[in-house]
C-alpha cells in the first residue's frame, strides 16, 4: 500500500522511467500541415514543476493554503497543477466561462491565500483587493504590471537538487473544483488527494491506458494526470469552454500528425468532428479510444466517430459529476447494438456499469435532507428514483457550504453517500439508465414527467435537433411545455409554417403516454446550454422564456 497518495509522485516515476519521452506538446504556430509545437519531456515537466513548487515554499506557501490557479489550458497549466500538488497547497480551479460576477463570488467565498495567474487575472485581483484580504502569495504568469509579488520566471530560477513532494494522506485536501452551476449555484467541491489518486488508477485500469499512449485531451480536467500515467498530452488549439464552436481541423490534424490513439472531448465537440469527417471522407485510424462526457452522447455521434477511428476502436461515455467521477461507463458498441433503440422509445439513456469500488442505489425521490442511510427507501429494478453513490472517487463535502453538504450527502456510519441529483433506474444487468436531473422533473397532479424519456418522443421527428421539457406557471398547478430547436437546415419559412409544425409536434406529443400532458410546443432558435460542455440544456432558463409565450387558456 502506498505511503503517499500524491499523484505528483506518479509523475516522478514517469520521469524516472521515460525521462526523454514527450510529456506535453502544445501548438505554437499557425494551423496547417507541419504546425510547430512546444515540446516538453517528462524529465523537463518533473523538473520544472519541482522548481515552481520549491519557489512557492520559499515565498511562504504552506501545505493546506488555498491558491487559485488562473492560467489558460496549456503546458504552463499542467506545470502548475503538479507544482501545487508537490507543494501541498490546495489548488482552486474555477471555470471562467461561468461569468465574471459568478467567478468573483465563488472565489470570494473560498477566501484564498493567493493567486497564480496570468497578467489580466492578477490585474482584476488587484482591483478587487478588498474581496480577497488574505491573498498574500501571488505569482504572475507572464509580465507583472503595477502589482508586487513574484513572477513565474523568477520562481523558475530556483536551483533544485531534490524537491520532495508533499507526503499526502488520502484525506488531505488537494483541490477545490467548482461545479458549472448548470442546475443551481456553482459550488466548490473539496477534492482529497485520495480522490485524485483513485481517479488516476480507476481510469487507467478501465480504459486500459498504457505508458507511451498519446492522448488529445480537449478539456483540462481530463488531461491533468496524463503525466502521472506516462501518457503524452497533445493540447489542441481551441477554447475549451466553447467545444461546440471548435474548428474540427484543430482536432483532426493533431490526431493525424501525432498518431494520437486516445482523445477526450464533449459530445458537442465530437458532433462537429464526426460531421466534418463524414462530409470530407476523413479517417482517423490511429484513434482507438475516444471518451466523451458531460451529457448523453447522441447516437449519430457514436456512429460517425466509430466509423472513422480504428476498426477495433471504441467510443466510451464515462458517467459522473464534479463531485463523483468516474462512476460508470458504457461503450459505443453496446449502445449501438443494445441500448439505443430503447433510448429512442423513451426508456432513458443507459450510462453503463459501475467502476470498481463504486456502490450505488436508486432510492425514492426526496427534495429534503437525508441525514442517515436508514432513512432511505431503496427502489426495485426498473423503478425510477434518484441515484446515490459511494466509493473512493466520491468527494466528501462542499467548501464553506454546510447546507449544501447536508443536502447532498448521506451518513452511513463511518462512510457517506453522495446524492447525484440524477434520476433513473437500474436494470437486470445492474446498468443505470439516466432519465434526467431531479431538479428538472415536472410534477403535475399525481404524475411525474422526466426530461430524457419525454424529450425522446419529439427528438424522433426528422426536423427536431433537440428538445426540452419544462414546467410553466405555479408549482402547485404547472403547465407542461416542450421547447424545440430545429436542425439548421430544416427551419421554418414564416409564421404559418412555424404554427403548423408546432401543432404537428403537439399532436405527436399528446399521442404518446409519456408526453400526453404536454399542453404546448414552442420553437426556440438555439437552446441555452452549459458553459463547460456546451451540451447540458438550461431548462430553468427555458421555463422563464416560455412563461411569456405560452398561449393563455390553451
Amino acid at each position: 500500500m502506498t505511503d503517499s497518495f500524491n499523484v505528483a509522485d506518479l509523475l516522478e516515476q514517469s520521469a524516472s522511467r521515460r525521462p526523454d519521452s514527450l510529456a506535453v506538446a502544445m501548438p505554437s504556430g499557425k494551423r496547417g500541415a507541419g504546425r510547430e509545437y512546444e515540446e516538453t519531456t517528462f524529465k523537463q515537466l518533473h523538473q520544472q514543476s519541482d522548481q515552481l513548487a520549491e519557489g512557492l515554499r520559499r515565498i511562504g506557501v504552506e501545505p493546506g493554503m488555498r491558491i487559485v490557479l488562473m492560467v489558460p489550458y496549456s503546458t504552463n497549466f499542467i506545470r502548475w497543477v503538479f507544482a501545487l500538488l508537490k507543494s501541498g497547497a490546495v489548488m482552486v480551479l474555477v471555470d471562467p466561462g461561468m461569468g465574471r460576477r459568478n467567478m468573483i463570488r465563488c472565489l470570494q467565498d473560498i477566501d484564498p491565500q493567493g493567486f497564480v495567474g496570468i497578467s489580466p487575472a492578477q490585474a482584476i485581483r488587484c482591483l478587487l483587493r478588498s474581496r480577497f484580504p488574505n491573498a498574500r502569495f501571488n505569482v504572475t504568469v507572464g509580465r507583472r504590471w503595477f502589482w508586487g509579488g513574484m513572477t513565474q520566471r523568477q520562481l523558475s530560477r530556483q536551483v533544485v537538487d531534490d524537491c520532495e513532494s508533499f507526503r499526502a494522506k488520502a484525506d488531505d485536501q488537494a483541490a477545490v473544483i467548482f461545479t458549472t452551476g448548470s442546475t443551481g449555484p456553482a459550488k466548490g467541491v473539496s477534492y482529497l488527494h485520495g480522490n485524485f489518486y483513485q481517479q488516476v488508477k480507476q481510469i487507467q485500469a478501465r480504459y486500459q491506458i498504457q505508458e507511451g499512449d498519446v492522448d488529445l485531451p480537449a478539456f483540462p480536467l481530463f488531461g491533468l494526470f496524463n503525466g502521472a500515467m506516462g501518457v503524452t498530452s497533445i493540447i489542441p488549439a481551441m477554447d475549451p469552454s466553447r467545444p461546440a464552436e471548435v474548428d474540427p481541423r484543430e482536432i483532426i490534424e493533431p490526431i493525424q500528425q501525432w498518431n494520437v490513439n486516445q482523445a477526450f472531448g464533449s459530445p458537442a465537440l465530437w458532433d462537429r468532428v464526426g460531421l466534418y469527417c463524414e462530409e470530407n471522407k476523413v479517417m482517423l485510424p490511429s484513434l482507438r479510444c475516444v471518451l466523451s462526457a458531460g451529457a448523453p452522447v447522441p447516437l449519430r455521434v457514436l456512429k460517425r466517430i466509430t466509423s472513422v477511428i480504428a476498426s477495433d476502436g471504441e467510443m466510451f461515455t464515462p458517467y459522473g459529476a464534479t463531485e463523483a467521477l468516474p462512476i460508470a461507463s458504457i461503450g459505443s458498441s453496446e449502445v449501438i447494438e443494445q441500448t439505443a433503440a430503447l433510448t429512442e422509445q423513451g426508456k432513458g439513456t443507459c450510462v453503463g456499469r459501475r467502476f470498481d469500488g463504486i456502490e450505488w442505489k436508486v432510492i425514492r425521490i426526496r427534495d429534503d435532507v437525508i441525514q442517515r442511510l436508514d432513512e432511505i427507501q431503496e427502489l426495485p429494478v426498473g423503478e425510477i428514483g434518484e441515484l446515490i453513490v459511494q466509493g473512493p472517487v466520491v468527494t466528501a463535502s462542499y467548501v464553506n457550504l454546510p447546507e449544501q453538504t447536508a443536502l447532498h450527502k448521506i451518513s452511513d456510519g463511518g462512510r457517506f453517500w453522495h446524492r447525484m441529483g440524477d434520476v433513473g433506474y437500474l436494470d437486470d444487468e445492474q446498468r443505470f439508465w439516466f432519465c434526467g436531473r431531479k431538479s428538472q422533473r415536472v410534477v403535475t397532479g399525481n404524475q411525474t414527467l422526466f426530461t430524457v424519456p419525454c424529450e425522446a418522443v419529439l427528438n424522433r421527428h426528422p426536423r427536431v435537433y433537440r428538445s426540452a421539457l419544462v414546467a410553466v406557471g405555479s408549482a402547485a398547478s404547472p403547465r407542461v411545455a416542450m421547447i424545440v430547436e430545429l436542425w439548421p437546415d430544416k427551419g421554418c419559412d414564416g409564421r404559418a409554417e412555424q404554427q403548423e409544425l408546432c401543432e404537428e409536434l403537439l399532436k405527436l406529443a399528446q399521442a404518446d403516454p409519456l408526453t400526453e400532458l404536454v399542453e404546448q410546443v414552442l420553437l426556440h432558435p438555439s437552446l441555452p446550454v452549459d458553459i463547460r460542455h456546451n451540451t447540458k440544456i438550461f431548462r430553468e432558463k427555458l421555463a422563464t422564456w416560455a412563461e411569456s409565450r405560452m398561449v393563455q387558456g390553451s
